[in-house]
């Protein structure tokens, strides 16, 4: 590449702002990753980022609305080194003001506790997780890295040869 040659663009951020309801939840994280390009991450990233979207969104759901009527606005920023994720909301905060801090189960058997390991899966899968409470609701914001993007940021057109 020259020193006259133009970076290719950046792809475009993606807003989605629905109703925290679970079936509009499901519908915007298929709505997100049935539109998102192919080239931003690989198909296990893909996943990943699908896995750890819906865990929050449904957190948010479940315990920051409880059934109160509200919305979630989601922002994904592409970077060169994966997705940054903002999620805001107007629900009830975390408790004590802080993520929560997650536990895998412990012993073998059926008989485990309902819930409490979402946010320990949220927290191992993504990078720089940050709450905040505003005035206006809840910020939730991490990144969800993905391999080789670094090298591959910069070679948009041939991913596809390379992953075949």
């Amino acid at each position: 590449m020259s020193d006259n040659a133009v970076p290719p663009p950046s792809p475009p951020r993606v807003r989605l702002v629905f109703p925290a309801e679970p079936l509009a939840v499901r519908a915007a994280v298929g709505k997100l990753f049935d539109h998102m390009p192919t080239e931003l991450l690989s198909e296990d990233e893909r996943g990943t980022a699908e896995i750890v979207i819906a865990e929050v969104l449904n957190n948010i759901v479940e315990h920051a609305y409880a059934g109160a009527p509200g919305n979630i606005d989601l922002t994904l920023d592409p970077t060169d080194t994966g997705l940054n994720c903002v999620i805001t909301d107007q629900g009830r905060p975390m408790p004590d003001g802080v993520i929560p801090i997650g536990v895998l189960p412990t012993g073998v058997g059926l008989d485990q506790p309902e819930g409490g390991f979402g946010w320990y899966m949220i927290r191992a899968l993504s990078r720089d997780i940050s709450y905040n409470r505003r005035p206006d609701g809840n910020c939730l914001t991490f990144h969800l890295p993905r391999r080789q993007a670094a090298f591959l940021a910069g070679f948009p057109n041939c991913i596809g040869s390379m992953t075949q």
